[in-house]
């Protein structure tokens, strides 16, 4: 009988290898885990968490004008970015430091190291060590790409606005997913003048099309200036004693220059395929991510690496090795942090308590913190036409707390309906808090509701979410 050192190796300390480990341990299990950067991973030191702080402070701007509306003797303030950095870069080390105490207190053993499989049962350390176990779970995340373009390294990835000693004054941002809408919006209220780049015909491509057009509308409202069909043709370090030139017209493009890579702090001049040149004092790349999977041994290993990177996995986050798993970004599924908790509460079941447990990743409520937020779960309406025939309700309207504040914000309540089964297909909700209102729409969604169900449910009145209930004739039908 063969005796390793571990019953599992996890290598990635993210939210998923973390939970995976910590719960792995609680049977018993010996568990040790690998990680090369700091613990929390994507989600808790550069994604979720400081993302939404910094969505927290960017919709402070229109506070103080809603609060005078209101009645409130208060004058317009001025952030500061040095103190609010140094707050989140404190709030940060603390949550590191919780995950770290997680696992010592479960029993798990650290390795603060870059891990790579050398085998199906041996993981190789950066000092030169190995380690074998029974198995082994490959949970390393993914991370933003920069595009294969010259003077790619002039632009900044997401990962470096966390980092940034100033905001730019000005910023041009690339790309249309949830990444760049969001940190459009965040920097748009925190004082910074955006522009937003976008090669397709409309932003968050995938999502709801009423609801993504609504959001597109109201962030060049609220001022970011987007350019859609738009990408970059040219880009290079501006000429630094020629003068700024906001409107595109002026200082020649200067010669490439070599800066550090994460963006430079000087002046980038771009020229856009809209004909738009100007310059700007940063670039971000927001164009995509992809799976942590180079140099990590993998296929020599035999597991199977999909065309974008990604590990192969089965229903159960097996890969083509039977010993080997994997879970999260890096599998490229769903890259959301809920959805890798539960991939790695369902890898235990299956590895450790003898449940075979299959990933579900049906009807998954989601949220985009744009301003306006966007909260969704189940098909599109675009979707479910091409599936059957449905009913569309919907209603768009201006809140009640901003319309008193004389703002012209509108908010979109969406719910798409199987004209067969009446089961709530899908839910779209445009609005302030639109996160927190689907969390609980999405239960009534995964459950199974129906239209009828939803009209059974009396209103909580006066509220947003009460328009969710009270939709009573088919705006749409088809």
């Amino acid at each position: 009988m063969t005796v390793f050192d571990y019953d599992l190796f996890v290598i990635g300390g993210g939210s998923g290898g973390v939970r995976a480990a910590r719960v792995a341990a609680a049977t018993g299990a010996r568990v040790a885990l690998a990680e090369d950067s700091r613990m929390g991973g994507t989600c808790v030191i550069r994604g979720c968490v400081p993302k939404k702080l910094m969505v927290f402070a960017s919709e402070y701007r229109e506070i103080f004008a809603d609060a005078r509306a209101y009645g409130w003797d208060v004058q317009d303030g001025e952030f500061d970015w040095a103190r609010f950095s140094g707050h989140l870069n404190s709030e940060l080390d603390r949550l590191e430091g919780v995950y770290r105490k997680l696992l010592e207190g479960s029993g798990v053993q650290i390795f603060d190291s870059r891990a790579r499989l050398a085998d199906p049962h041996t993981v190789a350390l950066a000092d030169g060590g190995t380690k074998t176990a029974k198995h082994i779970l490959i949970a390393t995340g993914g991370r933003p790409q920069r595009p294969d373009m010259p003077n790619a390294h002039l632009g900044m990835v997401s990962d470096d606005l966390f980092q940034m000693e100033s905001l730019p004054k000005s910023i041009l941002i690339v790309g249309g997913g949830y990444i760049a809408c969001e940190f459009a919006c965040i920097l748009n209220g925190l004082g910074v003048e955006v522009t937003q780049f976008y090669r397709g015909a409309q932003i968050l491509r995938g999502f709801d099309e009423e609801a993504r057009g609504l959001i597109a509308d109201q962030m060049q409202a609220n001022g970011i200036a987007l350019h859609l069909g738009t990408n970059i043709v040219e880009m290079a370090l501006a000429d630094a004693e020629g003068p700024s030139d906001p409107h595109g017209m002026g200082a020649p493009m200067a010669e490439p220059d070599q800066t550090p890579k994460g963006g430079t702090r000087g002046e980038v001049r771009v020229k856009g395929s809209n004909g738009l040149e100007r310059r700007y004092d940063a670039v971000l790349f927001a164009t995509g991510r992809t799976p942590n999977t180079a140099e990590m041994g993998l296929e020599e290993a035999g597991v199977q690496i999909g065309r974008r990177g990604e590990i192969v996995v089965d229903d159960f986050s097996q890969t083509a090795v039977p010993s080997v798993y994997a879970i999260g970004d890096v599998t490229n599924r769903v890259n959301l942090t809920p959805v890798a908790i539960r991939e790695a509460m369902a890898f235990v079941e299956t590895v450790f308590k003898g449940n075979p447990t299959p990933v579900d990743h049906d009807l998954i409520p989601s949220a985009v913190f744009t301003q306006p937020e966007f909260g969704t779960i189940g098909l599109t309406e675009e979707e479910a036409r091409d599936i059957e025939p449905v009913e569309i309700y919907c209603t768009s309207f201006r809140p009640m707390r901003t319309a008193f504040a004389g703002r012209p914000d509108r908010v979109l309540m969406k719910l798409v309906v199987s004209k067969a089964t009446r089961k709530v297909l899908g839910c779209h909700i445009v609005a302030p808090n639109a996160g927190e209102m689907i969390q609980l729409a999405g239960i009534a969604v995964k459950m199974g509701a129906t239209k009828e169900d939803f009209d059974r449910t009396v209103a909580v009145h006066p509220t947003m979410a009460e328009e969710l209930v009270t939709m009573k004739t088919p705006v749409r039908t088809g």
